[in-house]
């Protein structure tokens, strides 16, 4: 398999990856849709590499309700030790959102000191870091958007988002309509009809995951 597009083995040839591999006791594991690849409290100490694929990071509270807490996409890394435990009775998953293949490694593996100093495992902590770095990111672009009081100003806030990343008033979703629903923490059917009224006032126009969103308030760099 070819590593150098993911971006945890960034400046990594594909033999100093398999010699980690093996060095480090990594084991692949492959998942269909809507497979659990991992459940937080019970993977505790374990980093997981999405090889390819979609997954998504989701929450259940104790009532059973749903919320999309990050999409993850091919090269990104999760687990528990990256992110946080559920302490009160909620429960977090990584789902397969399409056939996927994912590497396992501990992560007492990823942080301590190589006995030989390899200059590849200097690196692989190195992308790591920068991998959290963007986690953190994407975690604090949600809450920008739940810190909004109305559906519609987390609309608003979403698409501005992602209208800034594209750097166009054109952009895709990274997930239907229902999954950014629960990723906004409303009801499908409230936001539904909340959309409907911007798209009568002009403000969106949706075709499947396909967005344009022009209200005129933001300036690209």
């Amino acid at each position: 398999m070819e590593y150098s597009h993911l971006a945890i083995f960034q400046n990594i040839t594909n033999e100093e990856v398999e010699s980690m591999i093996h060095c480090f006791r990594m084991r692949r594991a492959c998942f269909e849709q809507g497979r659990t690849i991992c459940t937080y409290g019970e993977s505790a100490g374990e980093v997981g590499v999405l090889l390819r694929g979609q997954a998504t990071l989701v929450r259940f509270d104790q009532a059973g309700t749903r919320t999309i807490l990050e999409q993850v996409e091919a090269g990104s890394v999760f687990g528990e030790a990256l992110a946080f435990t559920p302490e009160l009775g909620d429960c977090v998953e990584v789902v397969s959102a399409g056939d996927s293949e994912v590497l396992f490694m501990e992560y007492a593996h990823l942080m301590k000191r190589c006995e030989r100093a390899c200059a590849h495992h200097s690196k692989l902590v190195e992308n790591m870091f920068q991998l959290v770095t963007e986690h953190t990111r994407r975690l604090s672009r949600r809450v920008e958007v739940l810190s909004r009081r109305s559906i519609r100003e987390k609309l608003q806030c979403y698409f501005r988002l992602c209208r800034l990343e594209a750097g166009a008033d054109d952009f895709t979703l990274p997930f239907t309509l229902s999954a950014l629903a629960d990723y906004i923490s409303t009801d499908r059917s409230a936001m539904m009809r909340e959309l409907k009224k911007m798209r009568d006032e002009g403000l969106v126009q949706i075709s499947g995951r396909s967005v344009t969103w022009r209200d005129g308030l933001t300036k690209y760099s």
